[in-house]
């Protein structure tokens, strides 16, 4: 009887103890915990949405080439690579084990193409291939990565080689990843579009990208995805819906399925925070017919921020007045049509700052921009950023104007009709 009763007890107790765990009072150990680790943040704000040991030290694995491409891009930017230069193959780069592009010792490959393969393919070969053209070994390269990363504000970072492959002290957390996401798409907008690639083709291969988000999940525009054994499976990526930008990191995800999963339930989850925006687009004023001695006060909205309109729920910003007739002595010529495009100058904390500085970024770009309007774009969290856009662009006059300010070393980003990112090279 007593047997029968101690019986009973302990398999009451492993039901009971089953019942907790399922919903989450008692925790089961899994050794997929111990690699895991996850990040939320807004991209303009900085402000972490959802958090999970993200300053406990991970393998970065191929999350490591997002370096390697910062450290591409700034050569690119500073003069010291172009994109058609021609980068030979070393006997250490054609040993790179898998993923790779199986170049042989003595072969040459463009920067272009390094990139597009870094980005889609992962190749490690080609991370090796890149290295060596810039620092000479990749051990000097590793050693500039790991000091870009602390100029960067990435403190618990260390690189030991360019392609993310096993070393045991190269380690990285979420939240640095996270900031490497955000420094490379604003310190290299022009560069920063092509992480939306979704395949590339080399030498008559097709190689798809590796972040299965794109095209899958709306709203994003990159940025990588990782895997060793000892890491798991690794994602950052960029998505951006109501006018807000969130970067997400997960690390030692079970699976890649897994990880997408669990990547797409955190930015759901997030993005239910954000209200839908929209601003009143200001009028523009109608051009006078033949014999017509006074210019219309308005006029036909800008269709760059009827799309800002209609993507988003109404609430009502007030417009700004519209301008004083002006008497003319002879017809006009009909206005050239507003264009689609814009470029952003920079976020700020009141709209005033933000109006002020597309205002001046407007006077001082002159004719590149004549045809052009200030649009100022709040996005919302717990705090208001406002947007400074120039907007009403044709493509190239976006781009000429971004150029023009980078040039400058003034900050520049090139938005397309539908408010993404956009790469110069593919004007």
């Amino acid at each position: 009887m007593r047997r029968n009763a101690k019986s009973k007890l302990g398999m009451s107790l492993s039901v009971l103890l089953l019942i907790l765990a399922v919903i989450g009072l008692v925790s089961v150990p899994k050794s997929a915990d111990a690699k895991y680790s996850a990040l939320i943040m807004e991209d303009a704000t900085g402000k972490i949405l959802h958090s999970r040991n993200i300053d406990t030290l991970r393998h970065p694995a191929s999350l490591t080439k997002i370096m390697t491409l910062y450290m591409t891009f700034e050569a690119l930017r500073d003069g010291r690579l172009t994109m058609g230069q021609q980068l030979t193959v070393s006997r250490h780069a054609s040993r790179m084990p898998s993923s790779k592009l199986g170049l042989g010792r003595g072969e040459k490959i463009s920067v272009r193409d390094a990139i597009m393969s870094l980005i889609t393919k992962s190749a490690n070969d080609v991370a090796v291939v890149v290295a060596e053209g810039i620092a000479g070994t990749e051990a000097k390269f590793a050693e500039k990565m790991t000091a870009k990363a602390r100029s960067l504000g990435m403190t618990r970072t260390t690189f030991r080689n360019a392609s993310g492959l096993y070393s045991k002290t190269q380690k990285s957390t979420a939240r640095d990843m996270a900031t490497l996401a955000h420094r490379i798409m604003h310190d290299f907008p022009e560069y920063y579009g092509l992480f939306d690639t979704k395949s590339f083709t080399y030498r008559g291969r097709k190689h798809k990208n590796h972040n299965n988000l794109l095209g899958r999940y709306t709203g994003t525009d990159g940025i990588k995805t990782g895997y060793i054994g000892a890491a798991g499976f690794n994602l950052v990526a960029s998505v951006t819906r109501h006018n807000v930008r969130l970067i997400g990191v997960v690390f030692g995800g079970r699976t890649s399925k897994s990880r997408d999963r669990k990547m797409m339930a955190l930015l759901d989850s997030a993005f239910l925070g954000y209200e839908a925006v929209a601003i009143r687009a200001p009028r523009k004023p109608d051009m006078p017919a033949l014999g017509e001695t006074q210019v219309a006060a308005s006029g036909a909205k800008n269709p760059f921020l009827k799309r800002v309109n209609s993507a988003l729920s109404i609430a009502a910003q007030a417009a700004e007045p519209p301008r004083a007739p002006v008497p003319t002595a002879s017809a006009q010529p009909a206005a050239e049509p507003m264009g689609e495009w814009s470029i952003q100058v920079g976020a700020f904390r009141s709209r005033s700052r933000a109006h002020g500085a597309a205002e001046t970024a407007q006077s001082r770009l002159g004719s590149v921009v004549e045809a052009s309007m200030i649009a100022v774009v709040p996005t919302r969290g717990t705090r208001t950023l406002y947007r400074a856009r120039i907007a009403g662009l044709q493509k190239q006059d976006a781009f000429a104007a971004c150029n023009n300010m980078k040039q400058r070393r003034q900050d520049c980003l090139v938005l397309g009709p539908k408010n993404a990112p956009q790469l110069a090279e593919r004007q």
